[in-house]
Parts: C-alpha cells; structure tokens; sequence
C-alpha cells in the first residue's frame, strides 16, 4: 500500500507498514557536491510528479569500519526492518525519513533523531534499527536525519583558501537546521505539531542538542531537547580548525591556491587522504564542530550560561561506566600501567595537574570495592571527564536560570563477556529503540520493563516536557539537590548521587572536556 503527501517542494509517495505511514529519502537540501561541496546547505530544488520515497537513498560518506562480533555494540547486519538494505556512501546525502501514525490533520509531537558516530560516521538511514517504535506507542511523529560529516561536514577552509571556499568547518551542524528548518515548514502535512518538536541524540547527536541549545540560528526550530551522553563542551577552536585543514592539504599535496583542483577531487580520494590524516600529529585536531565566530560565537555551554536555551525543557544523562566501551577499541587499556595512564592525561590534559585526582580516585574505587588498577581509575576518570561532568554543568547552567532540566544516570550492568563493559556508552539508545541485543544486554522481565519506562519518559517529555509517567513515577527536575533518576535495575530518582567523585572535578577548568 502507498501513500502520497504533498511537501513544498512537491509530491512524495511512502509505504504503509506497521500501522505506521513511512517516507524514506526524503531531501531537505540540495545535493551538496561539485561548487555546492563545502557550502552551507541550499534549499532542495522543487521537482515535478510524485517522487517515490519508499527506500532509504544514502548514508554520509564516512569510512566504514566493519563491526566485531566482539563489540558490545555489535548489530547483526541479517536482522533489519524490513525496510531494505544498508544504502551506499554518497555526497548527495541530506535526506530525512518519516514515520508516522497517519497523515490526517491530528498535531502531534515530533521527535527529530540526530545520529552519534563522533561527527565522523552514523546515518540516519539505518535499517537495522526500527525508528517507528516510538511512533507506534506514543502516537508521535518520529523524524530521522543525515548531515555531512568529518571533511565534508566540518572541514574549515575559509582562512586558508583566502575565502575562496568560504567553509567555517560548521556546515554539518547547519545541515542539521536546514533539516529543522525543513520539518518546521511540511510537518503538519505529515500529522505532526511544527510547535512541539523535541530533538534528541546519542553522544556526537547528544553534543549536537547541545549545540543546537546555543545555536542562533535554531531558535525556535524546535522546543524540547534531550541529550544522551553528549558534552556542551566538545568544539575546536579556529587556530586548530586551520592547523587540520592545513595539514589534510599537506597530505593531499594541493596548494592552497589551487581552489579548482580541491573541488575536483571524487569522493573516494577525500576519504583516502582523510584516513591518511588520523591519528592526527601533536597539536593538530581532526575536523569537529567549531568556535567559529560565526556559526558559533562561544561554546555552547558559555551560550546556555547566558540563556540561549531559556523556556526550552532538556532532559540530559549519561551511562555509568561511559568509556568501557572503548575498550573494544583500545586494549592497552586493559592492562594499562600506572605511568602510561599518567602519560594519556598529560597529553589529554597537558595545562591540569591530576596527580590528586588520581589518588582522590583510589580511594573512591576502593569504597566501591573495585581494585583502583591504573585502568579502573583511567576508565572512571575519562567517563566523568568525557560525559558526566560536562553533562551536569549543562544541567546547573540550564537549571540555574529557572528552566525545566531533568537528569538521569543509566546504570544497568550488561552480563557480556563476563561484565566487563558494565553499563557503557550507547546503552540507552538501545533500550530505548528497542533493539537491543539480549546475550549483551541480558533478558527478561526486568530488562523489558526498564525499556518501557525509557520508551514511556521520553514520549511523556516530548508531549508535556515533563518525563515522569507511570513506570518512573514523578521524575524531579535537577536542582540544588542535584535530583537525579537512576535507571537500572531499580529506578528511582536519587538526591546528589555520587556526590563524592563529583566535587572531585569541582575545581577542574572548563579546558579539560575537550575530545582529544
């Protein structure tokens, strides 16, 4: 069964699948390849007839990395939707998918899905995730996007080319309004309230809340935002934006000059000269959103400070133990030594002394009867450096000012390989889409309920801006009692939990969150 929608820019025809009304590859820009590469996002060229918009078009250049079975975060590539395949890599990328309980003139909230991946990978295009689950049980519209990522995205070439490729290295995050710009005006033709739109992401799609909450130009775009496992804190500044772009045209071997030559090149040689790029050298950063004076003025955490964000509700959280993920990535940490852990931070944290912050964590690990192993005490440290703290200075900020800010800790322990990854980064997102995988996760009744209440907390939020609901009962705002839900296997909001570690990082500059 097909169904068709008229847009501002012309007619488009979906599927019917699942009770739900399902439109795949829409375009909300123009295709940004040949003069338009590197520019911000152009609006999408009107088109004439019906286009079919019933598969998924493509996913952002990136470079594929083929998942481990051995990764916590492992997805089983023969288990999908339904709804086709994993689409190819392409530069004509700015395109959103829909689902939808129906068409009809019902306003309903909208719930904008923005895609972690570090800004260098991820799509909104994925199949293996059902995106309708929310829209199937809380009668929302759920809305998917991609945006250019890692050279394309955030690639900064205006000072180096002379502004001949004017790029503030933030055309990824504008691709992102563009995408909200676009939902704002054709929503309500898709059964959805262009006045109740909630954007919610995971890590870099969490950093991207919180950009777009000190963003000008995403004001009033949307209106409720949640933030899981994203920092206020993340971006580069314009000398390091420079010093990469130098850099990635070192090792392309094109002068600055030749303008032409840059524009000229396939997709396929970008992605090779930028694997060529990472690891980075000392003192050069790989592309991240950036400080540009433009785009951005300051961090987004100094914006909400001054009250960018005001009379928008945020729910904002982190997993417990954030960065035993990445030991999938990084088996040195396993075994780290004490002197290489002091060596990391040093580079990480070359202007902060953490000598005291690691004794202070010995002694914490210790309470908890953990053995403060120089790999406890780095896992723990770089958790609360890369997510938590960052996340509940955002909260104080926001919360500070008399807005509705709702904090949460995740702290249910996967039983994979034996625990060891404990609750680690992405968890949420897979409890809350619902794809979850149950030899990582575990299984049962307990498990399923406290997917439901995530499910049923963040439908709540983006139909009141208030998350409690049945399952989680009355969930506190965060406040000078640092309110906090708890979810795990009993969940409960708790006042000031880990209270301890926190005011560990009470003196700790703002310069130490930064993704390095």
């Amino acid at each position: 069964m097909t169904h068709i929608v008229e847009t501002t820019t012309g007619k488009i025809e979906g599927i019917e699948k699942d009770g739900l009304s399902i439109f795949l590859g829409i375009p909300f820009a123009a295709p940004p390849v040949g003069d338009r590469r590197w520019l911000p996002p152009e609006p999408a060229q009107p088109w004439a007839g019906v286009k079919e918009t019933k598969s998924f078009i493509a996913t952002a250049p990136q470079i594929l990395v083929p998942q481990s079975q051995d990764s916590p975060l492992y997805v089983n590539p023969n288990v999908g939707t339904g709804l086709g395949v994993q689409p190819a890599i392409n530069e004509d990328c700015l395109h959103l998918n829909i689902w939808t309980p129906s068409t009809d003139a019902t306003r309903r909230p909208v719930m904008v899905w923005i895609h972690g991946g570090g800004f260098t990978g991820g799509t909104g295009a994925s199949p293996l995730s059902d995106f309708g689950v929310l829209a199937r049980l809380g009668d929302i519209v759920v809305v998917t996007i991609n945006y250019r990522l890692n050279v394309f995205g955030f690639l900064r070439l205006k000072d180096i080319t002379g502004g001949r490729i004017p790029s503030t290295g933030n055309e990824g995050m504008l691709d992102q309004v563009a995408a909200l710009r676009w939902v704002r005006d054709n929503i309500e033709t898709f059964g959805g309230d262009p006045g109740n739109v909630t954007v919610f992401g995971l890590s870099a799609g969490g950093g991207s809340v919180c950009a777009l909450l000190g963003m000008s130009s995403a004001k009033g775009l949307f209106h409720k935002g949640i933030s899981q496992s994203g920092s206020a804190h993340f971006m580069i500044d314009k000398d390091e934006a420079n010093r990469y772009a130098e850099h990635f045209l070192n090792v392309l071997g094109i002068k600055v000059r030749d303008v032409s030559d840059l524009r000229s090149l396939t997709m396929e040689q970008l992605l090779e000269t930028y694997s060529k790029t990472l690891p980075v050298p000392r003192g050069v950063r790989a592309p991240m959103v950036t400080v540009d004076g433009e785009v951005f003025r300051e961090l987004p955490i100094d914006s909400i400070k001054a009250g960018s964000a005001d009379r928008i509700p945020v729910i904002a959280g982190t997993t417990a133990d954030e960065w035993r993920l990445w030991q999938a990535m990084d088996p040195a940490i396993q075994n780290l030594a004490e002197g290489h852990m002091f060596a990391r931070f040093s580079k990480m944290m070359p202007d902060w002394d953490i000598t005291d912050v690691v004794k202070e964590y010995k002694e914490i690990l210790t309470q908890r009867g953990v053995d403060p192993t120089p790999s406890e005490i780095y896992l723990a440290i770089m958790t609360a450096r890369m997510f938590w703290i960052p996340t509940t200075r955002m909260l104080e900020a926001h919360g500070h000012r008399g807005n509705p800010a709702y904090s949460y800790m995740f702290t249910w322990k996967a039983p994979f390989r034996g625990g060891i990854f404990g609750a680690f980064h992405g968890m949420d997102s897979g409890l809350l889409w619902g794809n979850y995988q149950p030899e990582v996760f575990g299984s049962g009744s307990l498990i399923a309920t406290l997917s439901r209440n995530i499910q049923d907390a963040w439908l709540a939020f983006a139909r009141t801006g208030d998350p409690s609901c049945e399952g989680l009962g009355k969930w506190s705002v965060y406040g000078e009692n640092r309110e906090t839900m708890l979810l795990g296997e009993q969940c409960q909001v708790q006042e000031a939990p880990f209270e301890e570690e926190r005011r560990i990082w009470d003196s700790a500059p703002d310069d130490v969150y930064k993704w390095q």
